[in-house]
């Protein structure tokens, strides 16, 4: 399906958008190029979204023509933050970014923390575990403990985790 713009008015809407507006009219479900000449309607083509950058969106900014003369979905990339009265663009980002990693902190933090309750049993005084096996669980807890301690913290990759023997 898709959007359709008015070759009149200009204005573009889904084809359910159209089917309502026309809600009198009896629509093949599939519509031919027929169809869309009988409502004057021309079909707006997706055109590919572009990538935003750190601290910025992507959003449908209405419908424009290519150079063949298609019609084809407009994109806007807009800068989240500007400097206003009270503080910069930057210190925006610095808070929304220190606010991101406060979320991913606790993230990492409680699951590291069900990871170290779920070895819990490995370095109890009745484990199964041979002593090897019991030293090579106590390392891999204190890699969880010290998973905090990286470089990278708290924004870490899955393959940094360390894995269990």
């Amino acid at each position: 399906m898709g959007d359709y713009r008015h070759t009149e008015t200009g204005e573009v809407k889904s084809q359910g958008e159209w089917r309502r507006h026309y809600k009198n009219t009896s629509l093949p479900r599939t519509w031919t190029a027929a169809t869309l000449q009988g409502l004057n309607l021309e079909a707006v083509l997706e055109a590919p979204k572009p990538t935003a950058g750190q601290y910025q969106t992507v959003a449908r900014n209405g419908v424009e023509q290519d150079a063949n003369g298609n019609w084809i979905t407009a994109w806007a990339v807009r800068d989240m933050f500007a400097d206003d009265a009270e503080s910069t663009k930057a210190e925006k980002e610095a808070a929304y970014q220190a606010q991101l990693d406060s979320v991913a902190a606790e993230q990492g933090r409680a699951k590291r923390n069900k990871l170290l309750t779920a070895s819990d049993w490995t370095q109890m005084n009745d484990s199964p575990l041979a002593n090897e096996m019991k030293t090579a669980w106590a390392t891999y807890r204190q890699e969880l403990r010290d998973v905090t301690d990286l470089a990278n913290w708290p924004n870490i990759a899955e393959d940094d985790w360390p894995i269990e023997p």
